[in-house]
């Protein structure tokens, strides 16, 4: 089978598509025929060596959509079985950018029934490290405010349409351009940047900002970010602390059940072939990229 790798670290370039022999699922595994494998930025990362692996051939993927293929022992999936997953893990052998994958089957879920397989490969790594973050940051329904940065990314755009479903009031930090997108997921409010000191009682930080973003909560408020282990030290009683997205299906199911019930969608920016691979690094790095990159084998 083929599957997209790094043998060295650097840029698109470093991005190779080589032959592999098809793995075999073990006890409580399957195996799933990947029909779609979306892009993200820690892909790059992986790509660039930022977790590390020097010497190693890593395999790049974290999502995945498509069709069971083989179980390693009788359980909850059937060959057949149209579903999502997360592959967790920055430096591993196989990622999902490849024909096949293995992986365990607490972290696979039925497929959404209402997009197809290219929009439902965007979901779960996102959906996920969203639903989490807000699971860290304890808010109270109809009393907690939150403040999202990058409001209008993937991770960032699904934090606020969750937590506005969960009736937590929020306010979306986005760039202009994207006001009427954060609007339209929920946010009561849009700001390009003119954010008070302390005004929020959490902060989730999918932007990244660190520092500045502290700066906004509250005394004795919440902050999380989105990179393990790089969120600034705590001030003024502030917890802070990071998400480090975990595989699980059972979470996962319910966030395509709210895709399929309509309280959540995907954006798909462009599909690439999956020898093209480099390519769609290449547009990653470009920026400016609204949805997901994904690839179809």
């Amino acid at each position: 089978m083929r599957a997209v790798v790094v043998n060295s670290f650097g840029g698109p370039e470093a991005v190779e598509v080589v032959e592999t022999e098809v793995p075999r699922p073990g006890p409580g595994q399957v195996r799933i025929k990947v029909a779609a494998a979306s892009l993200n930025p820690v892909d790059a990362g992986v790509r660039a060596g930022v977790f590390g692996g020097a010497g190693e051939r890593i395999g790049l993927g974290w999502d995945v959509a498509g069709t069971v293929d083989a179980v390693g022992e009788a359980g909850a999936w059937s060959v057949g079985d149209e579903v999502v997953a997360l592959h967790y893990g920055p430096v591993k052998p196989l990622g999902t950018h490849a024909e096949y994958v293995v992986l365990d089957a607490g972290a696979v879920a039925p497929a959404p029934a209402s997009v197809d397989a290219v929009h439902a490969a965007t979901l779960p790594l996102n959906a996920l490290t969203a639903a989490q973050a807000l699971d860290r940051l304890e808010l109270t329904p109809g009393r907690s405010s939150l403040l999202v940065t990058g409001a209008a990314g993937a991770v960032g755009g699904y934090a606020v349409r969750l937590a506005e479903h969960r009736g937590i009031a929020v306010t979306g930090l986005a760039r202009e351009g994207d006001e009427a997108f954060v609007r339209s997921l929920g946010a009561r409010h849009v700001t390009s940047g003119a954010v008070a000191d302390r005004e929020f009682d959490a902060v989730l930080d999918a932007a990244v900002l660190g520092e500045p973003a502290l700066a906004w909560v509250r005394d004795g408020g919440r902050y999380i970010g989105v990179i393990p282990h790089a969120e600034p030290a705590s001030v003024r009683g502030v917890a802070t602390g990071a998400v480090e997205v975990s595989a699980d299906g059972a979470r996962l199911a319910e966030l395509v059940r709210l895709l399929d019930e309509g309280v959540l969608t995907t954006r798909v920016a462009e599909t690439y072939a999956l020898e093209d691979a480099a390519k769609a690094h290449a547009r990653l790095d470009e920026g400016g990229v609204r949805g997901r990159l994904v690839l179809v084998p």
